[in-house]
């Protein structure tokens, strides 16, 4: 037979479409989770619609706070649409498969927006802590160009974060099987798959995740300590509290987030299974963007009166 002998480059490339195993179960179960799923990509969709919407057009929020509230906003949109639609067509599908190209896609738009959005909780705590700890600077420091500029850095970033990367993977030869044990098409299963592995990428790719979120993470931690710090000495128990609630909502974005993301990116993840795997990645990618609208807004006076607006409860 034919098939033992080795594959030149050119014949080893045969894997045109991976099969996405996602969540096991029967199909009462895969309708169930389809409904929840959906339920969530809609209510996220509409929340996170609704800031944008409340940004747009009430003039009142025409501020750096407001207007990087509004753009995270449209990025949690875009990175729950990376994964969720797949998913919902893949509870449905008796096949499961995603094409060769439809996988890296996915997998480059995926961890790019996810990339940008750890750079976005970066540049809304630098505000913050802008707006808290140099009031008096702040108009002066913040003003809308430098904000749009900062918006526009985060996105490219974000997307040049894991170009090569991707691009590298991609060239990896794929010879079969083309079983994927999760949802979406990520790192660990893709490396897994490829019968000529390239340590040196796989590497360079860790390198890089584990750079962005430990420097990310830390500079975000030292933000809201100095952030804590400048609020422990707000006079008013009232001007206290209102800070300690805004300060601990952000935080608990932040610690779900990169906390989910630590676990697999930066630990080793071979010692993870794979239905961990899916439920850890759920948090990050599903999860928080399902959260953001609720723990940025409505703990927000301004926000929750232009929401009304929008709503068309008038607030006035």
């Amino acid at each position: 037979s034919t098939a033992q002998e080795p594959m030149n480059k050119s014949e080893a490339h045969t894997v045109t479409e991976f099969v996405l195993l996602g969540f096991p179960g029967d199909w009462e179960i895969q309708i169930l989770l389809f409904s929840l799923f959906l339920i969530v990509y809609i209510l996220t969709m509409i929340g996170n619609g609704a800031i944008i919407c409340a940004v747009k057009w009430d003039q009142r929020l025409h501020t750096p706070m407001y207007i990087l509230l509004g753009n995270f906003a449209f990025l949690e949109i875009w990175y729950i649409t990376s994964t969720v639609p797949s998913m919902l067509e893949n509870f449905l599908s008796e096949t499961k498969t995603i094409s060769f190209a439809g996988c890296f896609l996915q997998f480059y738009f995926f961890t790019s927006l996810g990339t940008t959005e750890a750079y976005f909780l970066c540049i809304m705590a630098y505000d913050r802590y802008l707006a808290i700890c140099h009031p008096l600077h702040y108009p002066t420091k913040m003003t809308l160009q430098h904000c749009y500029t900062l918006i526009s850095v985060c996105w490219m970033l974000g997307f040049l974060s894991y170009f090569l990367s991707t691009v590298q993977i991609s060239q990896l030869t794929f010879c079969g099987p083309n079983i994927i044990d999760h949802f979406i098409c990520d790192l660990d299963p893709l490396m897994a798959l490829s019968c000529a592995p390239d340590p040196t990428t796989e590497i360079l790719f860790y390198v890089i995740s584990s750079l962005i979120i430990i420097l990310t993470a830390i500079y975000l931690l030292g933000s809201y300590i100095l952030l804590l710090r400048a609020v422990l000495r707000v006079p008013s128990a009232a001007g206290r509290r209102k800070a300690f609630s805004t300060c601990g909502s952000h935080l608990a974005v932040v610690c779900l987030f990169f906390g989910s993301l630590m676990i697999m990116y930066v630990s080793p993840t071979s010692d993870n299974s794979g239905e961990a795997q899916k439920i850890i990645t759920l948090f990050y990618s599903v999860v928080t963007p399902f959260l953001n609208p609720l723990i940025y807004s409505l703990r927000n006076k301004e926000m929750k009166a232009a929401l009304r607006k929008v709503i068309g409860i008038s607030s006035e």
